[in-house]
């Protein structure tokens, strides 16, 4: 079989915007006058997870953005980092652009944001397409009625309350876990010139901190019922993986 092409970060135009206080990195590819896309990642990664739906939504003639969302790679370590401030992220981001509305593409985080987003922000909220996350509801209910399943695989939540722990795991034996995870997640479909990016962005001062923040936050909001009734009336595709 021939060898896969590697799309290197360099490869991507990079803009960078001021949202407020945040300055929030973005790589940006398309036609100037196209519907837009939005592209959200999960934990632990970054823009570049897109990199392969990126070129090819931009060569459909879409206008494609993918942020590091807040705390990430090169966007501000600046919180907080709850999923109403996160949302809002996103909305600042495409009044940036100088658009109204966009479609937005979020897996794991990433897809939780555009749920909330969706419910926060339906007149910008043009459709969604979401990625392996239930609604927040849906969680919700889960997590109050113990429902053992879900409990048993959500553990990893209740670790990252701990202070300074989840980030001493994460980054033992060359962030060995991230990387075991993401290659399994791939299916193994990531090089070792993949790899090497993500390991880069674990490695900046903060990021992985920044990261766990994010659950620390959706503990709290859960914890203080303020999940509920995010009703989504926007148009959704929920995609979910084998």
């Amino acid at each position: 079989m021939p060898s896969r092409t590697i799309l290197r970060p360099d490869d991507f135009r990079h803009e960078t915007f001021q949202l407020g206080d945040l300055r929030m990195h973005t790589v940006v590819e398309g036609p100037n006058d196209a519907p837009l896309v939005i592209m959200l990642h999960g934990f632990p990664e970054f823009w570049y997870s897109w990199r392969h739906q990126i070129k090819a939504l931009a060569a459909a003639g879409y206008r494609v953005v993918a942020p590091d969302q807040r705390g990430y790679n090169l966007t501000d370590r600046r919180g907080p980092y709850d999923v109403f401030t996160l949302s809002a992220d996103v909305a600042d981001l495409i009044r940036a652009l100088g658009y109204d509305k966009a479609t937005i593409v979020g897996h794991d985080w990433g897809g939780a944001i555009a749920w909330v987003f969706g419910a926060r922000y339906p007149s910008v909220a043009e459709q969604l397409i979401v990625c392996n996350v239930p609604h927040p509801s849906a969680v919700t209910r889960a997590w109050k009625s113990l429902y053992l399943p879900q409990m048993l695989k959500s553990w990893y939540m209740l670790l990252f309350q701990i202070p300074e722990l989840p980030e001493r795991l994460m980054r033992a034996n060359d962030y060995g876990l991230l990387a075991r995870n993401l290659k399994k997640d791939t299916k193994g479909a990531l090089s070792g010139e993949e790899l090497s990016y993500f390991k880069e962005v674990w490695a900046q001062p903060g990021m992985l901190t920044a990261s766990i923040h994010w659950y620390r936050a959706l503990f709290r909001s859960w914890m203080q019922d303020h999940l509920e009734n995010l009703s989504v009336l926007t148009p959704a595709l929920l995609i979910w993986g084998d």
